[in-house]
């Protein structure tokens, strides 16, 4: 776990650097803050945040010379003690420009806030998109149209939005300052049009700078279409503060929330209680008792279903419904007084029922999921197909999917096939979903991968009348395995935001409870209704 943390130390702290220090000292010669500079001066400095989307792009993007971050910064924090979502472009990287992995995390952001009914507050510093890449950043539905339709549905929910230009906004990007309720602009820095002086020239003739085609005194004594114009980036995010001060409070969901108490386990906890190998069992309690509240912690039917703990508690106060893979190999009582060894991280039809019935109570008495994953998937076998596992895994997803309540979801160790569906996987709709470094995410592990793909890969031959020697055999299986378990790394998935980040585990407990906070903004909670469930 030592390495594990220090790995996802450095990575952060090279993350911080954008696109490197000599792109950071040109982009501070202009005026400008950086990235992080302008998040730091916007957020409250005695409050919580949360980086969202942190690794997006890691790994991707070689031949382009890579995407850290996705180009953008995406936070959620308290701006004048409200909570807030900011978006800040990165222009030391590429200029800003949008990759297709940074119009996705865009576009999570704005899923984030649209979900929580929080504001969001746009920090535009973009060349636009990166055209080397356009046709698949551009025309289809998740792509950057869906961020301009996002802007107006959220402005017709209420959705308070807040741009800043503070460098280029170019084209297409125009738009997304300009359909927010607010746009500032920073002069000498901050430019927006639809076309630069190079395209107006070549398209129209005519020769004209940038300046006086979209600059800040065009905009705001001309044409209108930003509000007010600030002498540098401090002077406008001090605009920024001074008009959320201002917002009238909303309706809550009423989540319920008391007197926060330290859990009985130190967060130091959550580091030793992992073993190095994958298959040794442990107690998943342990864990919990890292991150729960002390003496808040009450089991539904602890003897039943015991490869999956399902339990009501609080974590910084705040109600949760934790629904948690135990890791300890387990004996079931069965009927006739025989009794069956169950595995550790495996789902039966047992745990499946348990688990399905308390995350319907947890909607019918309105409190918020936590899902903690440690799953390698439900059981096989002819005994558990003719148990019905099929329709009571069934069961469980169907509970969890039409699920009312905020869910959240952290990957802590193992997330395979479906399990990591029926464990509410991202795409279960988790309001946060975070992998400790310790995460490993695939259709399978990686060893059954590699004996699978080998066998198919050897009857592929056999066809040919071509066979492997056992050394053969052993070299491909290990390029097999090589190339899966790359892809198993939490980074990978962070990378391509199946996750929203990689934490260490002692933030699990402020990340709940950040996003609880953030639920509780939206008080539109529909009826629960599960539909058509196995029985």
């Amino acid at each position: 776990m030592e390495k594990l943390l220090l790995l996802l130390k450095e990575k952060t702290e090279k993350l911080q650097q954008g696109g490197g220090i000599s792109k950071i000292q040109k982009h501070k010669e202009k005026g400008k803050l950086t990235a992080w500079e302008r998040i730091k001066y916007l957020l409250d400095a005695d409050m919580p945040y949360q980086e969202i989307g942190i690794f997006a792009g890691d790994g991707m993007y070689a031949e382009h010379g890579g995407c850290p971050n996705g180009g953008v910064v995406v936070v959620m924090g308290y701006v004048k003690k409200r909570l807030c979502i900011v978006v800040s472009n990165d222009a030391t990287v590429k200029a800003g420009a949008w990759f297709p992995i940074t119009g996705k995390k865009n576009l999570r952001a704005q899923e984030i806030a649209l979900e929580n009914r929080l504001p969001i507050i746009y920090l535009v510093d973009s060349a636009g998109v990166y055209l080397p890449m356009q046709d698949e950043i551009f025309p289809d539905k998740e792509h950057f149209g869906r961020i301009f339709r996002n802007n107006a549905k959220m402005s017709a929910l209420g959705i308070p939005q807040i741009a800043a230009i503070m460098g280029s906004c170019v084209a297409g990007g125009a738009y997304l300052p300009i359909m927010s309720d607010y746009a500032l602009i920073v002069e000498g820095t901050g430019s927006v049009f639809l076309a630069g002086s190079y395209l107006v020239k070549s398209s129209i003739g005519e020769v004209i700078d940038n300046e006086t085609l979209g600059g800040a005194t065009t905009h705001t004594e001309i044409s209108g279409v930003t509000d007010n114009k600030y002498p540098d980036d401090p002077s406008c995010l001090d605009a920024i503060k001074n008009i959320i001060d201002k917002f009238g409070d909303s309706p809550k969901a009423g989540f319920s929330r008391i007197t926060s108490i330290a859990p009985q386990l130190p967060a130091s906890s959550l580091y030793t209680t992992l073993p190095e190998d994958r298959v040794t069992p442990y107690n998943m309690r342990h864990i919990l008792l890292g991150i729960v509240d002390e003496g808040s912690m009450e089991e539904y039917k602890k003897d039943y279903g015991k490869t999956i703990i399902c339990a009501l508690a609080r974590v910084d106060g705040w109600a949760v419904g934790i629904v948690a893979n135990q890791r300890e190999v387990v004996k079931a009582k069965k009927a006739g007084g025989t009794q069956e060894m169950q595995m550790g991280g495996v789902i039966y039809s047992d745990s499946a029922d348990k688990a399905a019935r308390f995350i319907m109570n947890c909607n019918q008495q309105k409190i918020p999921l936590v899902f903690l994953q440690d799953v390698t998937g439900f059981m096989v076998g002819s005994r558990s197909e003719q148990g019905g596992i099929i329709k009571d895994g069934a069961k469980m997803v169907n509970a969890m999917a039409n699920s009312v309540v905020p869910k959240f979801t952290f990957i802590i160790g193992n997330s395979y096939g479906a399990g990591n569906y029926a464990m509410c996987g991202k795409a279960y709709d988790p309001r946060l979903i975070y992998a400790w470094p310790t995460a490993q995410m695939a259709v399978m592990s990686g060893a059954s991968a590699g004996k699978t793909l080998l066998q198919i890969q050897e009857a592929a031959l056999k066809v040919k009348n071509v066979s492997l020697s056992e050394v053969e055999k052993e070299i491909l299986l290990k390029d097999i395995a090589s190339q899966y378990t790359a892809q198993l790394s939490p980074y990978y998935a962070a990378g391509r935001l199946w996750v929203d980040g990689v934490i260490d585990p002692a933030e699990t407990r402020k990340i709940i409870s950040l996003g609880i906070a953030a639920a509780n903004n939206n008080a539109d909670i529909p009826r629960y209704n599960v539909g058509v469930i196995q029985t």
